[in-house]
């Protein structure tokens, strides 16, 4: 088993239970951490014997495009697609975090962390 890590995604979306939140949008943070045996891939070289950071990446930016009220709920719609469209990974964490949210404070950012294992 080994863990891939894709960290500091950024990305510009529109969530939040705010009608401005949803209008003038805000910048996020996701970090990705991922479970799955790497000893395959580690022996033949094979790209197609991992789990393909790009295709990880691509999974955060399309999910996080669609607003939503909470970021729970793109939390768990990253983590539904990684578990459903890679058979690889056996169990995966993501961190999404609204950077200097409206919430009437000087707060850096606000993280939700969920994690979903293979059954």
């Amino acid at each position: 088993m080994g863990i891939i890590k894709v960290e500091n995604i950024r990305v510009f979306a529109y969530h939040g239970c705010l009608k401005e939140e949803t209008k003038i949008g805000s910048d996020y943070r996701v970090d990705l951490e991922v479970k799955a045996d790497l000893q395959t891939s580690a022996a033949t070289d094979a790209l197609s014997d991992t789990v393909d950071y790009v295709f990880l990446n691509r999974v955060v930016r399309e999910e996080m495009l669609r607003p939503t009220h909470l970021l729970e709920t793109v939390g768990k719609r990253i983590l539904d697609r990684i578990m459903s469209e890679s058979g690889k990974v056996q169990y995966a964490i993501v961190w999404v975090s609204k950077l200097n949210p409206p919430i009437g404070g000087d707060v850096e950012r606000v993280t939700i962390q969920m994690q979903k294992s293979r059954k």
